[in-house]
Order: structure tokens, then sequence, then C-alpha cells
């Protein structure tokens, strides 16, 4: 049985008979009263996010994830379909389960977070960074750099991404998955 100590970000608890993410947490200790521990938590089964309070030593119910490599395939009907690079079985998942959907190209490997109790896959996660090519831009003026200016740019997957004057079309562009931000230019 795991207890209050246990908690840390990324870990995955059963409450209420839903799943959470802990997103944050912490301890409040007081003078007169026992500490107490607090998380922010985040649904992995359900869209909701709440914050959550125990007594310090309190019993928490984890959930065994175990996380698999995945190729993705396409997009149809039924959802985005990812093949296991080790036992080729196909899964379509939801657009509600992966971390950054518009991010995602063809034969791109992923990680799939699997419930190790129920099998079922609770979420896709990309990569943090990833490389991709600039489909579209407007020209960037010259000598208009003295400032940090941006222009949109739509990339291969069909995202649109702020990104310096300098970046043209064509050009492959390395971007954070996270928060959608250009990172930097990538030479071929």
């Amino acid at each position: 049985m795991a207890t209050t100590a246990d908690i840390r970000t990324g870990l995955i608890i059963k409450l209420d008979n839903s799943l959470y993410s802990v997103v944050e947490f912490g301890q409040n200790k007081t003078a007169r009263a026992a500490a107490k521990v607090w998380a922010k938590l985040k649904g992995v089964d359900n869209s909701r996010s709440i914050e959550h309070t125990w007594n310090s030593g309190d019993t928490i119910y984890p959930v065994r994830v175990e996380k698999k490599a995945f190729q993705f395939l396409y997009q149809d009907d039924s959802g985005y379909n990812f093949m296991d690079n080790e036992t080729f079985e196909q899964i379509a998942l939801p657009e509600g389960m992966i971390d950054a959907p518009q991010f995602l190209k063809e034969g791109q490997e992923v990680g799939v977070s699997i419930n190790t109790e129920t099998e079922q896959p609770m979420s896709v996660e990309l990569p943090d960074k990833i490389v991709v090519k600039v489909t579209y831009s407007e020209p960037g003026l010259k000598g208009d750099t003295a400032t940090r200016t941006l222009k949109p740019a739509t990339v291969e997957t069909g995202a649109t991404v702020n990104v310096p004057l300098f970046v043209n079309e064509g050009e492959l562009i390395r971007v954070n998955t996270k928060n959608g931000e250009y990172i930097e230019r990538v030479k071929e």
C-alpha cells in the first residue's frame, strides 16, 4: 500500500473510481494541526481537473502504468491508428487521449501509457521536440530583425506555429510539442 509520502509528479492514482495524474503537489504544515498533503490532479479517463487534500500518511491507490513504443499509422473515422512496435498489434484511439494531435505525422514514434491492470491504453505522448517541414509561410521583410518578431507558418501536419521572420517555406524547424512553440531551424 502506498501513502501520501509516495506522491510525485506524473503518478497516476485511483480516486473515486476515476484515474488522475498528479500535476503538482505540496504539503501544508501548521503548528497546531496535523500536516496535510494537497495535489492538483488531471483526469486520465475523464476531462476533469481537480484539487484534492489528504491527511499526511493517508493511503492512496496508485495505478501501475507501462509505457510502450507505438508508431502512428493514419487517422480515419475510427480515430487515430497506432501500431505496437514489438507485436505489430494495431489500436485506434480518440483524439482526446493524445497530448498534441496537431503534430502527429505518419510513421512517427510515440509513447502510449497502458494501464497494466486492465491492459487499456490511457494516453499518447509525443516526443518533447519534433522536426517538421514548413509548408506555407509569408516571406519576411529584410532588415526587420531588431525585435523578435514572429509570423505564422503552416507545417506539414497542418498545425500553425509562430516562427521568426527568417524562416521560409520548405525549411525544417524543431517544435516543442508541449506548448507548440518554435525552438530552432534545422539543417538538412
